[in-house]
């Protein structure tokens, strides 16, 4: 590429933190950076003409799990790894909160549900049956218990007649958090180049260089944060995993305030003023969503138009607005991923689904271990 000696010197000389991903990890990796080496020089290459993920593609769940998710966990972690973890998503939330303003990031305390068909009804007792334990388990976390029995006052059909409710789960606006978190970062004079791919890098002990569609840039220390996508840079535990998203148009009287989950947590909706957003159905095609192309398909989208307008908002006229997805990153567990690849290049990826709640303190995590 050709670059004039202004473009060289402002952008490219002297790095020394360069971050792969502008999304919710990679910015507070690059904001925990600033404040703890105030002079430095950072630079954040981004893939897509905005976070490529899941940052600003997700449903704006400020969320840490439903009973059903957290069951589902207790399968393959025990139970402190568990309790460990949903204080992780805790405590990320707040300090997503504390760093950028509820006001600013759309915050509001709508309550979360968890939805059943009735086909799922020994899901239901399982959960209400476990609903004891769990509220006991996750006392040290919220002081209180986190899960109750509630009525269907949202008149869904072909669901059992109770939901499960929690008052902790809330929900954003995930523009105006990406917004805010860029606003900060440019204030800070941290440098962002977006459209720029990375290819490779090559630590050499006293340097990185690392090597793009468009140039090479050298670093002291390189900073992993594309979450889906990791297994590009040879994190190979880490499976990218497409979510399927559509908004309605505006719905006169929409009663629907919340953010809800449906069949462990693969199905989820909420309100965006008087719009419904759903999601989901990677559950139906498992491998074919382990991808990391966007797009839709026809046999989810399908699926969440059924479930749409037979269940969650049966009998009513409801039109599709908009379609997108996002690319998630997953593994055996849902235990974020923060590590070291070599001597200068670190990692802070697989956020499980859950980047909202738990994306502030990875990057800030993944900034603290290459200390």
């Amino acid at each position: 590429m050709n670059f004039s000696y202004w473009e060289q010197k402002s952008w490219l000389s002297d790095v020394d933190f360069v971050i792969v991903g502008s999304g919710i990890t990679g910015l507070n990796c690059a904001l925990q950076l600033h404040k703890d080496y105030p002079g430095a020089t950072i630079l954040i290459l981004e893939n897509g003409l905005l976070p490529e993920g899941a940052s600003t593609k997700n449903a704006g769940f400020a969320c840490f799990g439903s009973l059903s998710e957290i069951l589902e966990d207790l399968k393959v972690l025990p139970e402190e790894e568990v309790v460990a973890l949903i204080q992780k998503r805790v405590n990320g939330l707040k300090l997503l909160r504390k760093n950028l303003g509820d006001e600013e990031i759309g915050y509001k305390n709508h309550g979360g549900y968890e939805v059943f068909l009735k086909k799922d009804k020994s899901l239901f007792e399982e959960c209400e049956a476990e609903m004891p334990k769990i509220n006991k388990m996750l006392q040290e976390v919220f002081e209180t218990d986190c899960f109750s029995i509630s009525e269907n006052k949202f008149r869904f059909k072909n669901t059992m007649e109770k939901l499960i409710f929690s008052p902790f789960e809330s929900q954003i606006d995930t523009g105006k958090m990406m917004s805010e978190l860029l606003r900060k970062i440019y204030k800070k004079g941290i440098r962002i180049l977006n459209n720029i791919a990375v290819r490779n890098f090559e630590d050499l002990g006293n340097k990185v260089v690392v090597k793009t569609t468009n140039f090479e840039v050298e670093c002291r220390k390189l900073f992993i944060a594309t979450n889906g996508f990791a297994s590009k840079f040879g994190i190979t535990n880490v499976k990218p995993a497409r979510a399927q998203v559509l908004v309605t148009k505006p719905i006169e009287n929409l009663q629907i305030r919340g953010t809800f989950h449906l069949d462990k947590g693969f199905y989820y909706f909420r309100n965006i003023n008087n719009r419904l957003l759903f999601g989901g159905g990677r559950n139906l095609d498992i491998k074919g969503e382990e991808t990391t192309q966007f797009g839709q398909t026809e046999i989810i989208q399908q699926k969440l138009e059924e479930l749409l307008k037979t269940t969650i908002l049966p009998d009513r006229e409801v039109k599709i607005d908009q379609r997108w997805s996002g690319i998630m990153g997953m593994g055996t567990n849902k235990k974020p991923e923060i590590g070291q690849s070599s001597e200068n290049v670190f990692y802070g990826v697989k956020l499980g689904g859950m980047g909202i709640a738990i994306g502030s303190l990875v990057g800030k995590e993944l900034a603290k271990i290459s200390e």
